[in-house]
């Protein structure tokens, strides 16, 4: 039975009861449950140094007077803000509008994989664009550290944050030299899967959708070259699309048809712009897999349904968030988490 405080005896209640004067404050709560304010601040930090029934009579106190602790406030006492900023692509998709899945199905692992851990996620704070913006964010305890979902042609920037010792980790290619912790599918096998496809259709002309600056998408290209080594009669030509939007990606096909383009074979991106691709083929009375074969990449829902049902390569999206919030986690706490290199395989479909 909690002890009757003698402020309440004497009718002097918390202000906080008296009008909403202001906020009940844990000195209140210490007074109403007859602890010390540092017990308090134990109590709801969770502390193991104090006892079972202390822990329930404060707590009992705090939620009959609706005391809600201050986060950011709380925050500002630790080392720690146990805030994580995810950092998407926007530079790389037109208008700064993703509207790629296969992104959010990432930052949906990311989420999780936070929550489990009870961290914050702060997704994409404004005015990142360069490594100066990402380090007074972070000496400004913003976060963390920082995930990247996608190294767009921002790898330069994301070497030299590295080089400063920012705790970062990043959705996209694996390099040796990157100096960065990164998890990202085999880029390279990828595109010889594709390769390999196309060579099992006979197809002969192939094309090439995507800007290979990005270096997701370069080693991509070189595994489809890769692939068609030692086959002279196989031409592969590149269509670079510096916007990953959809319309965009259609648009450019579009131009690239009509200026006299005839592939039967187009190795995308990804998935969306393979759904882009179609369309553009479509309008010109070119279907798949008649006309040419296709490959997509990513393997998100929609490829099954679509018509046609999209064939494309697969990455392993539902280890990805967990892996980088893990590597993430490392990294803060002094490590140095290792890249790695996740499988993909072939999803043949009517393509």
């Amino acid at each position: 039975m909690l002890p009757r405080p003698t402020n309440v005896a004497m009718g002097r209640e918390p202000k906080s009861k008296r009008g909403g004067a202001s906020r009940l404050t844990m000195q209140d709560i210490a007074r109403l449950a007859n602890v010390s304010t540092p017990t308090v601040s134990r109590v709801l930090n969770g502390s193991p140094l104090v006892t079972e029934e202390t822990r329930e009579r404060v707590l009992e106190v705090a939620r009959a007077h609706g005391y809600a602790v201050n986060r950011n406030a709380q925050k500002l006492r630790h080392a720690r803000t146990n805030t994580v900023a995810v950092v998407l692509d926007f530079g790389s998709h037109r208008h700064g509008a993703i509207g790629d899945p296969f992104i959010f199905e990432l930052l949906a692992g990311v989420s999780e994989a936070l929550s489990i851990r009870n961290q914050d996620l702060l997704l994409s704070p404004p005015g990142l664009d360069d490594a100066r913006a990402f380090r007074d964010f972070f000496q400004a305890r913003g976060a963390d550290g920082f995930i990247v979902l996608g190294q767009g042609t921002r790898d330069a920037m994301l070497r030299s944050l590295a080089r400063e010792n920012l705790p970062l980790v990043v959705w996209g290619a694996v390099a040796s030299d990157a100096g960065y912790c990164a998890v990202g599918s085999d880029n390279l096998a990828g595109g010889k899967l594709a390769a390999q496809h196309f060579l099992a259709q006979g197809r002969k002309r192939w094309l090439f959708l995507g800007d290979t600056r990005h270096e997701e998408l370069r080693l991509r290209y070189e595994g489809l070259k890769l692939g068609a080594a030692g086959h002279s009669d196989v031409s592969i030509e590149l269509l670079s699309i510096p916007s990953m939007a959809f319309t965009a990606t259609g648009d450019a096909v579009t131009s690239y048809l009509a200026q006299g383009g005839g592939p039967d074979a187009v190795f995308a991106f990804s998935d969306t712009a393979a759904m882009a691709a179609i369309g553009s083929f479509r309008a010109r009375g070119l279907t798949a897999p008649k006309d040419f074969s296709l490959v997509g990449y990513n393997n998100i829902p929609p490829t099954a349904h679509f018509s046609p049902a999209i064939t494309t390569i697969d990455q392993k999206t539902d280890v990805a968030g967990a892996l980088l919030v893990e590597k993430l986690m490392q990294r803060i706490d002094g490590g140095r988490p290792q890249s790695v290199t996740l499988p993909t395989r072939m999803v043949v479909r009517e393509t």
